[in-house]
């Protein structure tokens, strides 16, 4: 009895030691907490994109979303010198395609090296898809239940992008207010929003402008460059029929000589007296990127590089009709879960779906507009749906390690009615 007694009271000891463990790991908040390195860190030690491409023009506009992930995977293998067999589990984020994408995208890993034990798995959360592959990702590694994995995202505008990819709703649906708002299409809701919310025409042409600047500023310094993985594809020339063989390195959305007197000249897309038009929204666009998770204590003991970690995420819903705020509503929430003041953040990356929506989060949120996209964002290079999410994390990454910052938060509006938000420390 009192050997059961003494055995009794060891257990408890132990799992008052664990409950203490894990109260401290989960209560570890705020700018010098988060900047403190742990063995139970998730980390990155590769992220990467291919370049992004324009939609039925660019150099992947014949090429399928499966083949520009399989892309990002050899790049992926090959920069981070990971042993394929050690990846348990990838998911990928994707918006167009048929079915997910999910048989095809196993396809595309198992065509880049990785064995039949690493299993892959597709996923949508529309705009967000790229990031929510990341966080699924990261939790599972918290969680246990994996050691390392892959969020991707995938993407081919080019040959999905179309009104077959929205389902037709039903009578029940469609009876129903909010529900029916879900289908009403984004460049009318946005154009609805920027007059709601008061954000003028000249505003969002000076922030598009500015976009494009930046993005011709950084591509002619390389500041692009690590992030991106070279892809060689077959592109079929418009003007001749003729295929060729050309290795796509550089965003090929970014404009020269773009001015908010340029873009005040274009015609509004969704309404006659709007605001929005081609030049202050999103391109749409094909691409793809990768991001490779761990540990910290697995990077170490695998010898990988760590470039930055994982902190926590946020996904919240909004008012279908007002999904351009979703990240004015995330990022206080994930602000709030890490004990972060807006002022701790380095860089903001928020996805420039609309110049209008952007503006208006960026105002609400009281943001610096210095933090904000520093190498131009979705309007001038592109926002390949379901690759976004993932393709900022390198963006980030890479800038923050380049101007020698640390913390960073990755967001973006979601179709529907929906805001995600993350913050990633650089190494």
């Amino acid at each position: 009895m009192a050997n059961q007694v003494g055995r009794n009271s060891q257990a408890q000891e132990r799992l008052s030691q664990v409950s203490n463990h894990l109260s401290g790991a989960s209560s570890r908040k705020g700018k010098q907490a988060l900047l403190e390195k742990h063995p139970d860190d998730i980390v990155v030690t590769c992220a990467l994109r291919t370049a992004i491409t324009k939609g039925g023009k660019g150099g992947f506009k014949d090429t399928q979303a499966a083949d520009l992930l399989h892309g990002a995977f050899k790049a992926l293998i090959q920069r981070s010198g990971i042993d394929p067999s050690l990846v348990e589990d990838i998911a990928v984020g994707a918006v167009l395609a048929p079915g997910g994408g999910a048989t095809e995208f196993r396809a595309a890993a198992l065509a880049a090296g990785f064995p039949v034990t690493s299993s892959c798995k597709s996923l949508n959360r529309q705009c967000s898809s790229g990031l929510q592959a990341c966080v699924d990702i990261a939790n599972a590694i918290k969680a246990g239940m994996i050691e390392v994995g892959i969020g991707a995202g995938a993407e081919t505008m080019s040959l999905q992008y179309g009104p077959q990819a929205v389902t037709e709703f039903s009578e029940l649906l469609e009876e129903h207010k909010l529900a029916a708002d879900c289908k009403v299409p984004m460049g009318v809701l946005s154009e609805a929003m920027a007059k709601d919310k008061g954000i003028p025409r000249a505003a969002q042409d000076a922030f598009a402008a500015a976009s494009f600047q930046k993005a011709v500023e950084a591509q002619k310094k390389g500041l692009f460059d690590e992030e991106i993985a070279p892809l060689t594809v077959k592109w079929t020339d418009p003007k001749t029929d003729e295929e060729k063989t050309i290795t796509v390195s550089r965003d090929d959305g970014v404009r020269e000589g773009i001015t908010a007197e340029s873009l005040g000249k274009i015609r509004p897309a969704f309404a006659k007296d709007g605001s929005i038009h081609a030049g202050n929204a999103s391109q749409i666009s094909d691409g793809a990127a990768a991001v490779l998770l761990m540990k910290r204590s697995t990077a170490e003991r695998l010898g990988q590089t760590i470039v930055g970690k994982f902190v926590q995420a946020s996904v919240v819903g909004v008012a279908p009709l007002l999904m351009g705020v979703g990240p004015a509503a995330a990022i206080p929430v994930v602000l709030d879960k890490t004990g972060l003041s807006k002022d701790d953040v380095d860089i903001f990356e928020i996805n420039e779906a609309f110049a209008s929506q952007c503006l208006f989060c960026i105002k609400e949120l009281g943001l610096d507009e210095k933090k904000i996209n520093p190498k131009g964002g979705a309007i001038a290079f592109g926002h390949p749906l379901g690759v976004t999410g993932a393709r900022q994390v390198s963006t980030l990454l890479t800038e923050l390690k380049r101007t020698g910052q640390r913390i960073g938060i990755t967001s973006m509006c979601v179709g529907t009615g929906m805001g995600m938000a993350a913050v990633w420390v650089a190494e």
